[in-house]
C-alpha cells in the first residue's frame, strides 16, 4: 500500500485554482508555498487521494537542461504506471512518501528538514545519470483541473542546471532518454506528439525557463 503526501486544495490555491503553469513571484513567493505545503500538507493512501480532488497530490517536477538543451524521456511498456507508458516528458517526478520525511542520523530515524529536497534528490537518482556542477532552480507550480488526473495534482516545478555535464536514463529498458534542443521540442509539440499534459504546458512556455542564470563555474 502506497502512502503520497497531499494538501487540501485551498490551502494551496487560496483565491483561485489556476490552469497552467503559474511562476513564483511577489504575489506567489516560493516561500509562502514551501511554507504552506510543509505545515498543512499529510499523508493518506494513493487509492483515496486519486478520487478526492479537495486534495493536492504535491509532485515535485524538474527539467533537467545542460548546455541549453532539455532532458526528454519517454516511458517504456516495463516502466511502471500504465497511463503514462508512450508519454513525452521533459519533467522527473514523483509522488512524495514518508521515506522523504524519514532520513538516518546516526542510526536513529530522524525527520529531514526539506522532504520536498529529498523527494527531487530521489526521483533524479532513480531515473538518471547525472554529471557536471549541478544547481536547481524553482520556478513555480503547475496545475490542470481539466481531467480527473491533472485535477488531483499539483506540480513544483524546478529547473536543474548542469554546467559542462551530462544526463542518460539509468534503466534504458523502462525508459528512454536523451537531450534535445528547445526547438525540437517546439516541433514535436507543434506536431502533436504525445507529450504528458504538464510536459506539454512547459514546452510551450520554455523561451522562459531556458534563459535562467546558469551555474557560474569555470
Amino acid at each position: 500500500m502506497e502512502f503520497v503526501y497531499v494538501v487540501p486544495r485551498e490551502k494551496i490555491f487560496p483565491e483561485f485554482y489556476p490552469q497552467g503553469l503559474v511562476r513564483f513571484s511577489a504575489e506567489l513567493s516560493r516561500d509562502s508555498v514551501m511554507d504552506s505545503i510543509h505545515a498543512n500538507g499529510f499523508y493518506v493512501e494513493r487509492e483515496y487521494a486519486e478520487r478526492t480532488p479537495s486534495l493536492k497530490q504535491v509532485i515535485p517536477y524538474t527539467v533537467v537542461v545542460s548546455e541549453g538543451k532539455v532532458m526528454l524521456t519517454k516511458r517504456l511498456p516495463k516502466g511502471g504506471e500504465g497511463r503514462l507508458f508512450g508519454k513525452l516528458s521533459i519533467g522527473i517526478g514523483g509522488h512524495m512518501n514518508p521515506v522523504d520525511h524519514i532520513g538516518e542520523a546516526e542510526n536513529n530515524q530522524t525527520v529531514t528538514e526539506d522532504p520536498i529536497a529529498e523527494c527531487t534528490l530521489r526521483e533524479l537518482e532513480e531515473e538518471l545519470w547525472l554529471e557536471g556542477a549541478r544547481r536547481l532552480e524553482p520556478i513555480g507550480l503547475i496545475n490542470d483541473d481539466s481531467n480527473p488526473v491533472g485535477a488531483v495534482h499539483v506540480g513544483l516545478v524546478q529547473v536543474l542546471f548542469l554546467h559542462k555535464g551530462s544526463a542518460r536514463v539509468r534503466e534504458e529498458e523502462i525508459l528512454e532518454g536523451r537531450m534535445v534542443a528547445p526547438d525540437e521540442l517546439a516541433s514535436l509539440l507543434a506536431e502533436g506528439a504525445n507529450f504528458e499534459t504538464w510536459s506539454r504546458m512547459l514546452v510551450e512556455r520554455l523561451g522562459e525557463l531556458l534563459p535562467l542564470p546558469q551555474p557560474a563555474h569555470s
